[in-house]
């Protein structure tokens, strides 16, 4: 590890230099001065000054691009600014050579404090999810610039978004692979095994940042692996077939599929695109875990599973490295020794982690931040458009905005798959499943908050409130204003054979395209309106009542936005979550059943 000042040792740890100045409340870079330094150093590399503003010393910079920087740097030169912390060598850069602080100038003005931010550079580098690490620790990639070396990036295509936030809600997919290969993954499993989606979480986050839904993926779902498309190394592509009928898990790793055909199996089963992914093994439950001195859990009984040689007393234990994955890969400690019972024991684990990690214990401590995200990013594996430090910080701080509280976790509601004699593996629940899918697609929370579409109550909400009319008596015209070609002629056809709107028609496209689908309708048309509504799910938002009444044939008008996914297909999906779903909130301690 690269010492900060020039001349020193090797084995000097950067987090050791690290300390709070009660004046400022910032941390700043203190050099040991022992070596003929003078001892009130004149210079020091502020946490905040790093993460907010372009700095004396940039590490490699890799904007736009899939892999590593050439690890070289730039020098700018800030007059009076806080300096920032030297950029460090990339793990795997030919021409990066060590970044070290410079010795302080001796006739240098000190600086005058900057009142306290109370540490906001701090606030969300805990993570708002375990396995989102890398988020969570984005301040101390923008701290230690050396974190851009370690990261591994897969262009996954059009998958996910080009952009690193987008300004509705986000999907993150995160994958945790069962790979065999690698340093330290050697003993588990089958020798050499490229892995698969043994563990995987669409995490949802709203968009006005209120609330998040991480929905499990159960790995023994039998479902349609649709065509995707990889890229190779030389920059040609391979197409891989779609296979109907198989296990979720092999969506990754298995016929050369990439994260990108994970993330496509994912939108072809919930209708929900993800942005991006983040992608660990097992090191990375090890190394996380210990990083932060290790997890509290809590057993409904005591655990001695001579398979993952877990042993673990009734009541509360802390858990680190080996001892950690263990506990997330056992089967048959918990409930019916099932994939869904090891599924809410990881759950309970991730919800722990995220507390341990936004603790002040885990916030306060320069050191334990440092070896946090050493070990996130050296563990991680992202799509090429998060594919540095500075697009993770910013989609950190996005992420940030959630409260714990606020944070829902669930499984995918499935069934025993009924084409197998003595179940094995599980289908998504036909009723249950579309209703959950729907509710995220509508980004509706599975919490108590406060949302945009609740909020339009009065007036509003009692459009949808009243009469409604017969299928056979609703007019209505449909334009085009999504993403979907022929969204107005599918629509009008679904309403017509489906429903028994025949006096539905097809308009074509809108003259541009919009967000939100709107309904715009004369007052003496509310009821008509209202059993539209109902039909495609429409929220009392997309109700634009005229003033003046229809006359004689004239007919509604429906432009469907960017938020129409397909004709049968609900707007906003149910207020509330479907009967015996169970969740858990990522803010309370469950002991492990």
């Amino acid at each position: 590890m690269d010492a900060h000042s020039r001349g020193r040792a090797d084995d000097i740890d950067p987090a050791d230099q690290w300390v709070l100045n009660p004046n400022t409340g910032n941390y700043e870079l203190r050099l040991d001065h022992s070596a003929g330094e003078s001892s009130s150093p004149s210079r020091t590399a502020t946490a905040e000054g790093t993460g907010r503003r372009g700095g004396s010393r940039t590490g490699s910079s890799r904007e736009g691009s899939g892999r590593r920087g050439s690890g070289t740097r730039e020098r700018e030169d800030v007059p009076d600014g806080p300096r920032q912390v030297p950029g460090q060598r990339s793990r795997r850069s030919s021409q990066g050579a060590r970044g070290a602080a410079e010795p302080p100038s001796a006739g240098r003005r000190k600086r005058k404090p900057k009142k306290s931010r109370k540490k906001k550079a701090l606030l969300w580098t805990g993570g708002v999810m375990a396995f989102v690490v890398v988020a969570g620790s984005a301040g101390a990639y923008a701290l230690y610039q050396k974190f851009n070396g370690n990261i591994d990036a897969i262009d996954v295509g059009d998958a996910g978004s080009k952009n690193v936030v987008t300004d509705g809600p986000m999907n993150i997919l995160i994958i945790g692979t069962d790979k065999r290969t690698g340093k330290g993954n050697e003993g588990y499993g089958d020798k050499g095994s490229e892995g698969h989606a043994d563990t995987t979480i669409l995490f949802h986050v709203s968009e006005d940042r209120t609330n998040a839904t991480a929905m499990s993926i159960p790995r023994d779902l039998k479902t349609e692996i649709p065509e995707c498309e990889t890229k190779n190394e030389d920059g040609t592509t391979t197409v891989i077939p779609g296979t109907p009928n198989e296990r979720f898990n092999t969506s990754l790793g298995q016929n050369g599929r990439d994260p990108g055909c994970t993330m496509r199996t994912v939108e072809n089963i919930t209708g929900l695109k993800p942005d991006h992914f983040m992608m660990v093994d097992f090191n990375a439950v090890k190394s996380l875990t210990s990083a932060v001195g290790g997890v509290n859990v809590c057993m409904a009984k005591p655990i001695d599973d001579p398979k993952s040689h877990l042993k673990l007393p009734q009541g509360e234990s802390k858990v680190e490295g080996e001892q950690a994955l263990a506990l997330l890969r056992t089967r048959d400690s918990f409930g019916n020794r099932s994939d869904l019972d090891r599924i809410k024991v990881q759950q309970q684990f991730l919800g722990s982690m995220i507390r341990e990690m936004k603790s002040s214990d885990t916030l306060t401590n320069p050191k334990k931040l440092y070896k946090l995200a050493d070990a996130a990013t050296k563990a991680l594996t992202v799509d090429t458009a998060i594919g540095d430090a500075k697009k993770l910080m910013t989609l950190a701080e996005e992420i940030g905005k959630v409260d714990t509280k606020n944070i829902s976790f669930l499984t995918m509601p499935v069934i025993d798959n009924p084409a197998e004699p003595k179940p094995i593996t599980v289908v998504v629940d036909p009723v249950k499943g579309e209703q959950l899918f729907a509710m995220m697609r509508s980004d509706t929370s599975l919490t108590e908050v406060k949302q945009k579409e609740k909020a339009a109550k009065g007036k509003q909400a009692a459009l949808l409130k009243g009469p409604k009319a017969e299928a056979a008596d609703v007019r209505v015209d449909v334009l085009n204003g999504g993403e979907i070609p022929g969204a107005a002629g599918s629509t009008v056809t679904w309403l017509q054979n489906e429903q028994g709107v025949l006096k539905s028609t097809n308009k074509a496209n809108a003259p541009e395209k919009i967000k939100k689908t709107t309904l715009e309708y004369a007052p003496n048309q509310a009821d008509q309106a209202r059993a539209l509504a109902e039909m495609m799910g429409l929220p009392a938002t997309a109700m634009k009542q005229g003033t003046a009444d229809a006359e004689g044939l004239e007919a509604m008008v429906l432009t469907l936005g960017a938020d129409f996914k397909g004709a049968g297909q609900l707007i906003t999906g149910p207020a509330k979550p479907p009967k015996d779903i169970e969740k858990a909130s990522a803010d309370k301690a469950v002991c492990a059943q």
